[in-house]
């Protein structure tokens, strides 16, 4: 594995650790209203990091089927939405605004259930650069090192946000920083791991590597459908997500058609 790839799996896993990092500079916990904005911001990237670093891939290279093309690019993205569902349904945890836990019957932490919620959010971010990645390695002439390098910035450009609003939420809720930062940290490591697992994966079956991208794209979809959107819009001024769901959105297509 070569040194670009490496550097590229750990650039979002530097983006969340920076930002639960926050905790020790910043007093009080999130604003509602900063909360609900930087959430939309995460959701506007993830939606446009599915669909050009992914879905368009895959559909690119799956042109020589013609007019089915699109069949790798459906088939991937259902089995990632029915795969996220899954784990939705398998581990226990607690979304931010939530009382109650989703999942199997626990007696976890509250604090225990809201990491593992970020992190099974996380997972799809971290198999998303791993398959882009492995396209890259092998060669592929639809993924380009800048296109991969656009994704992992967006990628951790919005999980810096995100390591914030696990960390800060964390340490208003009586955890110490130096805790709040590791929970944070903790959330973010499962990325590098479905990075590194899904270039293993890829490696292995080549050919599914369309099937592979559009899996993230379905993946990376659910959790902003399931969690995301539900966050930004909910209660008064819910236009302030929508804002922030574009300038995410806008950034990540940018980032993505230029480098790309």
């Amino acid at each position: 594995m070569t040194g670009t790839v490496i550097r590229g799996i750990m650039i979002p896993f530097l983006g969340t650790s920076l930002g639960a990092a926050m905790v020790f500079f910043m007093k009080r916990a999130l604003h509602e209203m900063v909360h609900r904005a930087l959430t939309g911001f995460a959701a506007g990237v993830m939606v446009a990091a599915s669909i050009w670093s992914l879905l368009i891939p895959a559909m690119d290279q799956a042109a020589d089927m013609g007019s089915w093309a699109f069949v790798p690019a459906a088939a991937g993205f259902w089995i990632g939405i029915l795969f996220l569902l899954l784990l939705d349904h398998v581990i226990p945890h607690l979304h931010m605004n939530s009382s109650e836990c989703e999942g199997p019957r626990c007696h976890l932490q509250r604090t225990t259930m809201l990491v593992l919620a970020v992190t099974l959010h996380n997972l799809p971010e971290g198999m998303a650069v791993g398959v882009v990645y492995a396209g890259m390695a092998e060669g592929n002439a639809y993924i380009t090192a800048a296109g991969a390098l656009a994704l992992s910035l967006g990628i951790a450009i919005q999980n810096f946000p995100e390591g914030a609003i696990i960390s800060m939420p964390l340490r208003s809720e009586g955890v110490g920083k130096t805790r709040a930062f590791l929970y944070g940290v903790l959330s973010g490591i499962v990325e590098p791991i479905g990075a590194l697992a899904t270039i293993l994966a890829a490696s292995v079956v080549l050919p599914a590597l369309p099937y592979l991208l559009s899996f993230a794209a379905g993946a990376m979809m659910y959790v902003v459908v399931e969690e995301l959107i539900p966050e930004m819009s909910s209660g008064k001024h819910s236009n302030i997500g929508t804002v922030f769901f574009a300038l995410g959105f806008t950034l990540m297509m940018t980032l993505d058609v230029a480098l790309g």
